[in-house]
């Protein structure tokens, strides 16, 4: 490896097959390996120099780790994970294998989709219709416009779609819980109400996506679901520093 440390995609077991046709992030891209320790693998390449989350280098670690979840479960890092050197990478192995090795099992034939829910764009006539206050708000407007007034109607719509949206895709997270092994709350993002991904079955992934949708048209008037997956298991592991340095 090079001096600028060793990047980490993910954990695998010692006998997991490499996807031949891909390489890894850098630029030409980096040639990828195993290193084994015991039962275990890290799936690695030589760091770039100078690593950021350029949209060559994220879709190279994604298309990489997916790839190896067609041959078995992974563990995957998250993009910029870079390990000092090998011998701590082969230690880290070393100490966590049975840990590893019970998360591999626990992922085993898995996948993560993950589910997040938006304020309707379309949705205004809907909550003018069936909320009260906002009818009277606008009125206010109409009959007397100032900015106040402006600022108390936007506010107060602003308010009920975001409410009527979380209230939607909570009933869909709910109602999509009893298919998932396993659901796990992702960080608050801007202009989402809900962020949730599951751990399903990857045969059932293409029917747990299309329910998905199917609840999301029911509500339509309030919420839009966007829907991602499979993914790699991001959301379903423990956390562990495997790295020295992680990539800006």
């Amino acid at each position: 490896m090079t001096d600028d440390g060793i990047y980490v995609y993910g954990i695998v077991r010692a006998e997991h097959p490499l996807p031949s046709h891909l390489g890894g992030v850098g630029e030409p891209p980096g040639a990828v390996e195993r290193l084994v320790e015991g039962r275990v693998a890290a799936v690695v390449s030589q760091a770039p120099p100078k690593l950021r989350a350029r949209r060559r280098d994220l879709m190279a670690h994604q298309e990489l780790l997916l790839a190896l979840a067609e041959h078995g479960p992974v563990l995957p890092m998250r993009f910029g994970m870079v390990a000092p050197d090998e011998a701590v990478v082969r230690r880290q192995l070393s100490d966590a294998e049975e840990r590893h090795l019970a998360a591999l099992a626990d992922l085993a034939g898995r996948v993560e989709i993950n589910v997040k829910a938006m304020p309707a764009d379309d949705s205004l006539a809907a909550l003018v219709t069936g909320d009260a206050t906002i009818r009277g708000l606008r009125e206010a407007v109409r009959r007397q416009p100032s900015y106040e007034a402006n600022m108390r109607l936007g506010e107060a719509v602003a308010t009920a779609l975001s409410r009527r949206a979380a209230e939607a895709g909570h009933d869909i997270v709910r109602a999509l819980t009893s298919r998932a092994h396993a659901v796990s709350a992702g960080p608050e993002v801007s202009g989402c109400q809900v962020n949730v991904s599951f751990l399903v079955d990857r045969s059932d992934s293409a029917d747990f996506t299309a329910e998905a949708e199917r609840l999301a048209g029911q509500s339509r008037d309030r919420v839009v679901l966007r829907v991602v997956g499979p993914l790699p298991c991001y959301s379903f592991l423990e956390p562990r520093a495997l790295a020295g340095r992680a990539g800006g």
